[in-house]
């Protein structure tokens, strides 16, 4: 695995002006504030062979493990794991979730979280699986929006 190319686009993503969205397409989205972007994303995984497509998300869970780890070993450990079950809850009750939170708890079943030290701006990695009809990702979310 690559881990340079993996942490260069989050370095991307951390030093990249949110205030606005760009125009550049991106699988998940990007609006004032967040953008999220896949890392790596499977081919051929949208329908199909359910063991294989499951097979997959456990490779990219473990692909957002090592990124995980490399971000920790840089930043520091500094959120518990965070679960998006809840956010989920919410939002079928009509709650209002801000995004990016609100798409990434539609998509992704947990998030590691980050603050890079002397900065505002959130870091976030997830697998997004949820939505069969869709390859499987793993994304990597920057936000100046405090998570909820």
């Amino acid at each position: 695995m690559d881990s340079a190319k993996f942490l260069a686009a989050i370095d991307s993503l951390c030093a990249r002006d949110l205030s606005m969205a760009d125009g550049e397409p991106v699988p998940y989205g990007a609006g004032p504030g967040y953008r999220i972007e896949s890392l790596a994303v499977s081919h051929g995984t949208r329908t199909g062979d359910a063991a294989r497509r499951m097979a997959t998300v456990e490779d990219f869970y473990a692909l957002k493990s090592f990124i995980a780890q490399q971000l920790d070993d840089r930043w520091g450990r500094q959120q518990p794991l965070w679960g998006m079950g809840t956010l989920r809850v919410h939002g079928e009750r009509g709650e209002e979730i801000p995004e990016p939170w609100a798409t990434t708890s539609s998509v992704a079943d947990d998030l590691d979280l980050w603050q890079p030290p002397g900065t505002d701006r959130w870091i976030a990695l997830g697998v997004g699986y949820r939505d069969s009809t869709d390859e499987v990702h793993v994304l990597a979310v920057a936000s100046d929006v405090d998570p909820v």
